[in-house]
């Protein structure tokens, strides 16, 4: 194989004889739809926390791969400050484009929306954007929400798949961490992203599948932040009680 090119994946198969749809219809019917996260670190942590074998379970990695099944924006706008839990936000988009409450409207004409009207000189509304990772040898993905200081090297690395004719359903991303620092000389950890490996033909249509109903029920995940709170700045998640600890 040319050193240039990446290998061909073999370990998602077992999404031939699992349908998502059908096992959440028949086993969470009545229920809200809720994924497990994955957390990204605060102050220029070097491992993510991912779920554990057993649920309940949480274990610390430095870096995790997975097929990205679906991704989105996701902004909050809170006018008292967010501590966490499943209180929506006074305005919310999960497009990027249009919010959903108050003030709500065009997102790109907000002026809570721009830098200076939150703390610190940030944005008053938190730009994040949600990724649906399902990790080999599992079934069901799990959320990974990354902070602002994340984004730019998302959005970089989903062009580079593309340039290359990819979709980021199509290959194995590898996630990994490594400490920044911003223009104020805060530290915080930035998630980088590197394609390992192609599915294989096979494989291919089953995770495309599984990436269409991701889609579908994407929207319908809540504003669960599981107490994170991201500096406007750095995008740094930290315990809102201490923020700058």
């Amino acid at each position: 194989m040319n050193k240039n090119e990446i290998a061909v994946s073999t370990n998602y198969t077992a999404l031939k004889d699992f349908n998502l749809a059908e096992a959440l219809a028949s086993e969470m019917s009545g229920m809200d739809i809720t994924f497990d996260r994955i957390s990204v670190p605060a102050a220029g942590g070097q491992a993510f926390e991912v779920p554990g074998e057993m649920p309940g379970e949480t274990a610390m990695v430095k870096d995790f791969k997975g097929v990205i099944l679906c991704h989105h924006p996701m902004f909050s706008y809170y006018r008292e400050r967010f501590t966490g839990g499943n209180n929506p936000p006074d305005c919310g988009s999960y497009d990027g484009i249009t919010g959903v409450g108050n003030p709500g409207g065009v997102c790109a004409r907000c002026p809570l929306n721009v830098y200076g009207s939150g703390e610190n000189g940030g944005k008053a509304c938190k730009n994040k954007r949600r990724v649906y990772v399902l990790r080999e040898g599992e079934l069901i993905p799990v959320l990974l929400t990354l902070p602002t200081g994340s984004i730019k090297e998302f959005n970089v690395y989903i062009q580079q798949l593309l340039a290359k004719g990819n979709r980021s359903y199509s290959v194995v991303t590898n996630f990994s961490l490594t400490k920044a620092t911003n223009a104020k000389g805060i530290t915080y950890s930035k998630v980088l992203f590197t394609a390992v490996s192609k599915l294989s033909p096979e494989e291919l249509p089953y995770v495309k599948a599984m990436s269409e109903q991701i889609n579908q029920y994407a929207s319908r995940v809540g504003y669960d932040n599981a107490g994170e709170y991201v500096d406007p700045v750095t995008g740094e998640v930290y315990d809102p009680e201490n923020p700058f600890t």
